[in-house]
């Protein structure tokens, strides 16, 4: 009796465990697509559990009647009829089985090949229409390269514990990488260190990067929005929070973030002398910062407007960002907590602490890193 009553406690607590497996973070799953890969990806799965379902319950309906039709009954000692050797039942269960492989087989055969396009070697916002993907002599596989499909191509590096992005223009970002809505962005990926894997459910499938090894896919948004990723395989102690995110933007839009991240000056002369004389002002508050920054070893790693190593996230537009490394929020207090002890928020990462850094020179790179914005340039 009391194992009856435990089992009947233990039933409703499993049911908890399920309840909890629905619960996650907005647009990380692979159930709610916003991309084209995304949805073939949830129609395939789709498709195998209604396969599933039809094999389970044809399995156990037969299952049952067997149990029940033939069970043994009392005083009934005949021997069943033998059935070893039909050719009727082997072909039966030989065929059902290929036919509901090929089932599956065909719509997964045909969307690998779809996935598996291969990126142009034209890289940048805009490429030539009918240029082969093998060159200008057209040798190779013959596949042309159509400009809308060789629109935007991204270089990818996978850091413990942290993603870089670098565009054609010149310019790189850290764990945030911006592309335009309704077209092909190809990713080029590799790895600096150990081998992770680039996933972004709500767009595709993910694909591992790894160290002197490039590999390549291609992912669309179908909609303006904020789409995040992980890290798919485990690479170290900070593993679970090696997260990024996309960020797709309307055509224009983009097109306008790419050329201020670039530097490009496209503007007017009305306008270019409001600009400079913006940033003369800027300049005169922010020097202490900037210069503080140097001092302190910062621009050794973090690239600010292409100065610097890159050994790091670019910090070029870190007051746009909502997370510091994808981790805490950001705002001052957090921000002074990750430069003097960076590994009590995400452990085993390649930033040195900072714990002896005086007041003065906290605020001034603080105050830095604060007026460092692209989406200001573009209001």
């Amino acid at each position: 009796m009391k194992g009856r009553i435990g089992l009947w406690r233990f039933l409703p607590l499993s049911a908890m465990f399920f309840l909890l497996a629905g619960c996650g973070e907005d647009k990380l799953t692979a159930l709610d697509p916003y991309g084209p890969q995304a949805e073939w990806i949830l129609d395939n799965m789709i498709l195998s559990l209604y396969v599933m379902a039809l094999v389970i319950i044809v399995v156990f309906t037969l299952f049952f009647i067997a149990v029940v039709k033939f069970r043994k009954k009392e005083g009934d000692n005949e021997i069943p009829k033998q059935v070893e050797g039909s050719k009727a039942l082997e072909l039966t269960w030989t065929i059902i089985p290929v036919f509901l492989l090929a089932i599956l087989a065909v719509p997964t055969i045909t969307g690998t090949y779809y996935m598996a396009e291969e990126a142009p070697e034209a890289a940048g916002t805009s490429g030539e229409e009918g240029e082969s993907a093998e060159g200008e002599d057209g040798e190779g596989s013959g596949e042309e390269v159509q400009e809308e499909d060789a629109s935007v191509v991204i270089d990818v590096t996978g850091h413990q514990f942290w993603w870089q992005f670098d565009y054609a223009e010149g310019f790189s970002a850290g764990n945030e990488v911006y592309i335009p809505t309704g077209e092909k962005v190809w990713f080029n990926l590799t790895a600096s260190d150990v081998i992770h894997s680039f996933w972004v459910p709500a767009l595709g499938g993910k694909i591992d990067t790894i160290p002197g090894i490039e590999n390549g896919m291609w992912l669309e948004a179908n909609e303006p929005g904020v789409y995040k990723g992980k890290c798919a395989e485990l690479c170290g102690p900070s593993h679970a929070l090696m997260d990024f995110k996309v960020i797709a933007l309307e055509r224009d839009d983009y097109d306008a973030w790419v050329e201020e991240m670039s530097g490009d000056e496209t503007s007017g002369e009305e306008d270019s002398e409001e600009a400079s004389q913006e940033e003369e002002t800027q300049d005169s508050t922010m020097s202490d910062g900037r210069q503080a920054f140097e001092d302190q070893g910062c621009i050794a790693c973090h690239a600010v407007d292409g100065q610097g190593t890159g050994q790091g996230p670019t910090l070029s537009n870190f007051a746009d960002r909502e997370k510091i490394a994808n981790v805490i929020d950001v705002n001052d207090e957090n921000l002074e907590a990750w430069i003097r002890n960076p590994g009590s928020f995400k452990e085993g990462n390649n930033m040195p602490a900072s714990p002896n850094m005086n007041d003065e020179d906290m605020d001034a790179i603080i105050e830095y890193l604060n007026s460092l914005s692209a989406e200001d340039e573009l209001e």
